[in-house]
């Protein structure tokens, strides 16, 4: 029962109908990030601003919004893919070189020094739901199917 509510007051049918971009541009709309922002384009100063924090962070989300396994996996689809780099608001003008290179993967090690802010926009967007599903959490409901891990498994002594 708390499923058909959620389903109906988050309208899921049609977020389900939305294409992989939209989806994006929906988490990139409603995510609280820009306390985050200004941390880190305060953080970069007068710096270089190639690949500005904005853009880089919208990869980030892109990234865990569609799954993919890896920095490189990520680079790989921006290269292909021209609407994703518009949506992430990298330079479509610069045409691939828009894409930041594999050494610039430096910017989730500079996103663990920000964990408090993190930590805080995930606690307003669960505020957030709270305030429109007060009995959230009461009741849970796991998806059984297996999750990939990268572990090598128990030795066998």
């Amino acid at each position: 029962m708390a499923i058909i509510a959620q389903k109906k007051l988050f309208g899921w049918n049609e977020i389900e109908e939305l294409g992989d971009l939209d989806r994006l541009r929906l988490v990139l709309q409603w995510l609280p990030d820009e306390p985050l922002m200004r941390a880190l384009e305060e953080k970069r100063g007068r710096g270089r601003n190639e690949y500005p924090v904005r853009a880089i962070w919208n990869t980030v989300i892109a990234g865990v919004v569609f799954g993919h396994p890896s920095v490189q996996s990520l680079r790989r689809e921006l290269r292909r893919n021209a609407q994703l780099r518009d949506v992430c608001e990298l330079e479509l003008g610069k045409g691939l070189a828009a894409v930041p290179p594999p050494y610039d993967t430096r910017v989730l090690k500079t996103l663990m020094k920000y964990q408090q802010p993190i930590q805080s926009m995930f606690e307003n967007l669960v505020d957030e739901v709270e305030e429109e599903l007060p009995d959230i959490g009461r009741v849970m409901a796991v998806d059984g199917k297996g999750i990939d891990s990268h572990a090598r498994g128990r030795k066998k002594d």
